[in-house]
């Protein structure tokens, strides 16, 4: 079992692996790594936002649900989504709470690009060197895309 100085590391190296799949997703060609991507997730977890709380078990539908998000993400012009900090808060012996900033890229309409920038708040078990997310709260991310106009 990890101790609670480990966490920090385990957590950093979880993330900059998590942004790596998500952007090979994003490419064109997609390199979409759905085992391992499902493997960050808990069996069943928690999701908060705006729009309310859901939770799910990462099965069956739950791998549906990553290629059809990540196809959507490509259409409306995400080239890559990016870790630009980490801030990681220990709980206990066994969990720990994540703030990562991102920023999305995105093509934008006349191929200038824009970026939006948002944070998310991750809740995190560290078992055996290895971290899952069973519980994430995200800000209101359609109207951040309707806004800047990726979406109608």
């Amino acid at each position: 079992m990890s101790s609670r100085s480990d966490h920090e590391q385990i957590v950093r190296q979880f993330f900059d692996a998590y942004a790596a799949r998500t952007n090979a997703a994003l490419a064109r060609p997609p390199r979409l790594d759905v085992a391992g991507i499902r493997n960050a997730f808990a069996g069943y977890f928690v999701a908060a936002s705006p729009a309310g709380v859901r939770g799910g078990r990462n099965g069956l539908l739950f791998r549906l649900m990553l290629r059809l998000g990540f196809r959507d993400y490509r259409r409306m012009g995400t080239r890559s989504i990016d870790l630009a900090g980490l801030d990681v808060t220990p709980i206990d012996d066994m969990h720990v709470m994540a703030r990562a900033d991102w920023v999305a890229r995105y093509d934008g309409s006349r191929g200038d690009g824009q970026d939006i920038a948002f944070t998310n708040h991750y809740f995190l078990q560290v078992r055996d060197g290895q971290a899952k997310v069973f519980a994430y709260v995200t800000p209101d991310e359609q109207a951040a895309l309707r806004e800047h106009g990726l979406i109608g």
